[in-house]
């Protein structure tokens, strides 16, 4: 018997475990129990390869700045047991590198703009629609990864306006202003994400009577709040659930 046919049997057996008992699957079969056994584990860890894999594509796309040190902390913020080397290997076989910042210049209003960090941390507010914060996050589906970008009040931490794209583009923070209630004066706080760096949105903020700030360069910890809430909503609503992909014609939704 061949090994890529060995490789099939083990895959029907597999599947039908669930059904009988592996005692007579293997007998009926031909194949050995440690045989199997060995297929297993060595699908197993192709499968969770895979699967960091296109969580590193995600990250990727939505931090293309990350370098693979810091994509490795995020993997592990999201619960995967992985280390740099391993991810500098998974990124340098797919060619994903990081994006080199430039120092930036200005000129006039032609470049990307960038806020002063009006919040400075302070993540809490007395007066309801003052205080903003947002940011875009990535989940799993059924057909792929969608993003979520989200808009959250500090007076009560409450989701005051969201959209959903199966790409991370400037239009999905942008549904997300439109859906905003009317905040006129409000800070809305964000890191120096490609999105938020972008004089288109700094000209919609100025549309919607909003006040830019941005976290410092590399500091995480500036949008924590954000950071805070995408852990929650990972960890404990969408914990071991991959959701069903929207049947929308839009890639908005």
């Amino acid at each position: 018997m061949g090994s890529a046919q060995k490789r099939v049997l083990f895959k029907i057996v597999g599947e039908m475990r669930v059904r009988y008992p592996l005692s007579i699957l293997l007998h009926f079969s031909g194949l050995s129990r440690s045989g199997y056994y060995k297929w297993k584990n060595a699908s197993t860890k192709v499968d969770n390869n895979e699967d960091i894999t296109e969580h590193i594509k995600a990250i990727h796309s939505l931090r293309p700045f990350y370098g693979y040190r810091r994509v490795a902390a995020a993997l592990r913020r999201e619960g995967f047991a992985v280390n740099h080397k391993r991810v500098y290997r998974i990124m340098r076989e797919r060619s994903m590198q990081s994006i080199i910042r430039k120092k930036r210049r200005y000129f006039g209003r032609s470049g990307s703009v960038v806020f002063p960090d009006l919040l400075k941390r302070d993540f809490k507010s007395v007066v309801p629609g003052k205080k903003l914060a947002t940011d875009v996050t990535y989940l799993p589906t059924t057909s792929g990864f969608i993003y979520l970008s989200a808009i959250q009040d500090l007076y009560n931490n409450e989701i005051v306006s969201y959209s959903f794209s199966a790409r991370n583009t400037l239009d999905l923070v942008f549904t997300s202003l439109k859906r905003l209630p009317a905040m006129d004066g409000a800070i809305l706080h964000s890191d120096r994400g490609f999105q938020y760096t972008h004089k288109l949105y700094q000209a919609e903020l100025e549309r919607f009577g909003l006040r830019g700030s941005h976290s410092r360069r590399g500091n995480c910890l500036d949008n924590a709040c954000m950071e805070s809430f995408f852990s929650h909503l990972k960890t404990e609503t969408f914990a071991g659930k991959t959701l069903c992909a929207p049947s929308r014609r839009s890639h908005l939704w």
